[in-house]
């Protein structure tokens, strides 16, 4: 028994499990205890020759004195004696025609006061399940849905920079029928992973009462030999689909040998059938993929007279649990401090708030389609989900009025603005934008004489267009000192009435006319 004892309530799970037909290892993952303890507590069931009912009869202190205190020492000395001798009765039952009968007949001329031939059996049984020997493991129907990413990536082409990119494909296998899913993602980041993991069970029809992933973050929060953490998203992935999760062993490839398999045929069944095509989005890659793989699952398989989707339809099409009608859809939540440019970090990007905002705590959720913020409970922004090249992810009307040029401000918008004055400012506005000067700068100078109206009105900005258009000067700095200087209130030669002569001034150094006759 282990040195460590543990809770009766886990003992009594452990038995009620084991009666109920239950392996080791699932009474392992389903009770968080190590599955070499798992099997110490089932062999000494089995030599206390107890039913559950009695178990369930039995106190507390009853229990305990059963499972956990020390036997006899002459018990231990033969179990002891048994252990040592294991390896090579093991490796005795593995030659040919010897069986179990043979092998204790063995043991007992060994050892005359040893184990029964039942605790015996209970003990040899128990190695060998322990040592594991490489062997074709039956998979039960309904059972397992085994899943992996390829460690060979695809590719699809940028339609407006030709670049090509990376894309994941993502791998799903049953147990029993070997039926496969394959669907390219953009990512191993767990709204990926949970939209494969979705769109493979919606392919199915079905659940499976386990999904086995590999230690991959987006999956595992922390990994274990016996009882890995899973990450809070793919749990509640589990629960909305009423299934398990049963990572991998870290480093235990030979734990999804399936799945392995399946990758290594897939590069020949499908990737070399599409590595010749250029394709320039996942919906087009995947489209193929799915015609590729229908005649993968359709294909006889080795040796036999059935396909995977034959073996599919009869074994494990109606075992399978059935879907949530609901699709999974989890918004992650985090708190952030809007930055002074005004925007929040989403996994390496930016996405833009209001500007009002810069400098508050806000509540951001999101999935891999959408990014919300909210101040309190009102929402304040929305984004599309960015996965491309794009790190600024940004919204005009988040930004303050004096920041909005660069994204707004435009020849066309000036001129539209300048002719809801006058026709006259627009003719101005135009020779503004038309000099020899850095586009900003224009823009930026006409945004001044345009800003003008506000304060002196329609008229004086009219007046002062036009007198610095006389001038042929064209620039902020010209309206500004006409309009300082009041010079706008001169009317201009051309302004003045056509029936009125200058008249000369009366001034007593002034001779006339007259003087010179």
């Amino acid at each position: 028994m282990p040195n460590k004892p543990i809770e009766m309530y886990k003992i009594r799970q452990i038995l009620r499990l084991y009666a109920g037909g239950k392996g080791s290892k699932f009474i392992s993952k389903t009770t968080g205890v190590a599955r070499n303890t798992v099997k110490k507590y089932l062999i000494q069931f089995a030599s206390l020759r107890l039913t559950i009912e009695d178990i369930e009869k039995m106190s507390d202190g009853k229990l305990a004195s059963a499972f956990l205190l020390e036997k006899p020492k002459v018990e231990s000395n033969r179990i002891a004696e048994l252990s040592a001798l294991l390896p090579e009765l093991a490796a005795m039952l593995r030659k040919r025609g010897v069986n179990k009968h043979m092998v204790y007949e063995h043991y007992a001329k060994l050892c005359p006061n040893g184990l029964k031939h039942s605790a015996f059996g209970v003990r040899l049984n128990a190695y060998i399940g322990m040592v594991k020997p490489s062997m074709r493991v039956p998979h039960k129907v309904g059972d397992k849905l085994f899943i992996d990413f390829t460690g060979k990536k695809l590719q699809i082409v940028d339609k407006d920079t030709g670049e090509m990119m990376d894309v994941e494909v993502f791998v799903a296998i049953l147990g029993c029928s070997q039926l496969t899913f394959v669907m390219a993602v953009e990512s191993q980041k767990k709204e990926d992973f949970m939209l494969a993991c979705e769109s493979a069970l919606h392919f199915y029809g079905g659940v499976p009462e386990a999904i086995v992933p590999d230690n991959l973050k987006s999956a595992v929060k922390k990994a274990s030999r016996y009882e890995a953490e899973l990450n809070d998203s793919f749990a509640a992935f589990a629960e909305h689909y009423n299934t398990y999760i049963f990572p991998t062993r870290v480093y235990k490839p030979k734990d999804k040998a399936l799945v392995e398999g399946a990758v290594k045929i897939i590069y020949s069944t499908i990737f070399s059938k599409i590595d010749d095509k250029v394709y320039t989005s996942l919906e087009e890659l995947n489209k193929d993929i799915l015609v590729y793989l229908e005649a993968h699952n359709n294909t006889q398989l080795t040796g036999c007279d059935y396909s995977r989707r034959q073996q599919f339809e009869e074994l494990e099409k109606d075992v399978l649990r059935p879907l949530n009608k609901y699709p999974f859809d989890p918004m992650t939540t985090k708190t952030a401090t809007v930055s002074k440019t005004g925007f929040v970090t989403i996994d390496h990007r930016y996405y833009s708030v209001p500007y009002k905002f810069i400098g508050k705590k806000i509540k951001v959720m999101y999935n891999r389609t959408k990014v919300e913020a909210y101040d309190e409970h009102e929402i304040i922004a929305v984004h599309v989900r960015e996965y491309g090249k794009e790190k600024y992810i940004q919204q005009d009307e988040h930004l303050a009025s004096w920041h909005r040029y660069p994204t707004e401000w435009n020849p066309e918008k000036f001129i539209a603005d300048a002719l809801q004055i006058d026709a006259s400012v627009a003719d101005y506005i135009k020779k503004v934008l038309a000099r020899n000067e850095y586009p900003e700068k224009n823009y930026r100078a006409c945004q001044g004489i345009l800003n003008y109206k506000n304060r002196v009105g329609d008229v004086r900005l009219i007046n002062a267009c036009k007198r610095a258009d006389s001038f042929n000067v064209y620039n902020f700095g010209i309206i500004e000192r006409i309009l300082i200087s009041k010079a706008d209130f001169i009317p201009l030669e051309e302004d003045k009435p056509s029936n009125t002569e200058p008249k000369m001034p009366q001034h007593e150094n002034i001779r006339g006319g007259d003087y010179y006759q």
